[in-house]
């Protein structure tokens, strides 16, 4: 009998068994791009390092279903919570077997992402989910994706890891004010402007500690120049199809990792 005779329902899962994936696809970008960062900054990709690239994804993916629950509150729904603790069980094996093999400092980012987790389901439950504050706080979660690689392939913390992660956390932050912009109502201009100039000079601060390297600091120019453009074009961008705007975050997101990770290429590769 041919395998085109049975009804198509028979060869699909049943709705609880289906997998639930995150459609923020902004998010996929700045978990990959600060996780490279940090891998970048160790100088090298081992299998700690996937691990950490696999912890880091099945931790966001778990968040997912926990927030759809959250919003449909008034009733369980058996398959957000089957795939929330799917998500988080894998994650936290793999978070516990970085732990044992490359020391407790994880901990500390551990503590981090979870900290960034309550508050966001905090907003969640609170209908505040796209303040400013919640998504700089989850943006600062994400780009903890940049220092779990880096201790989990060496083992070790430093502060030019910790300037990293705010440049990273900074960077990606940007887009918050750029993307708002194009809301109704827009957010003012002036908040946006303050904002990259108060980035400015924490990137500038950072440089002089010695925590970034003046090439790893100029990509802060990649948000500069983007957002300086946007402020130029502001009836274009607040008016442009979304997949413009899309490509635009994408090409400057891919710049920025360019330069970052050249920056941080051992000396007898980057001479």
């Amino acid at each position: 009998m041919k395998l085109s005779h049975f009804p198509t329902s028979q060869w699909q899962l049943p709705p609880i068994y289906r997998p639930t994936l995150s459609p923020e696809h902004g998010v996929y970008v700045v978990l990959l791009i600060s996780l490279v960062t940090g891998a970048a900054a160790a100088q090298q990709w081992t299998w700690m390092t996937t691990l950490a690239l696999i912890c880091a994804f099945c931790s966001f993916q778990a968040e997912h279903p926990l927030v759809l629950q959250i919003k449909q509150r008034k009733t369980w729904k058996p398959r957000f919570l089957l795939w929330g603790g799917v998500y988080g069980s894998i994650a936290l094996a793999i978070a516990l077997a970085l732990v044992w093999v490359q020391g407790i400092d994880l901990i500390w980012i551990y503590l981090g992402a979870i900290a960034a987790l309550v508050v966001d389901l905090v907003s969640v439950w609170h209908r505040q989910q796209k303040s400013i504050a919640n998504e700089l706080i989850t943006f600062a979660g994400v780009c903890l994706a940049a220092p779990l690689a880096y201790l989990a392939t060496t083992g070790a913390i430093a502060n030019p890891i910790i300037g990293l992660w705010l440049l990273d956390t900074l960077f990606f932050s940007s887009t918050i004010f750029t993307v708002k912009l194009r809301k109704k109502p827009p957010i003012s201009s002036l908040n946006a402007v303050i904002y990259h100039l108060i980035a400015t000079l924490i990137i500038i601060g950072l440089y002089y500690l010695g925590w970034l390297s003046l090439v790893t600091a100029t990509a802060w120019g990649v948000a500069l120049l983007k957002f300086s453009s946007i402020l130029v074009g502001q009836n274009w961008y607040r008016q442009a199809p979304i997949k413009y705007v899309a490509l635009l975050e994408t090409c400057s997101a891919l710049l920025f990792l360019v330069i970052v990770a050249i920056s941080l290429l051992p000396a007898y590769l980057a001479t």
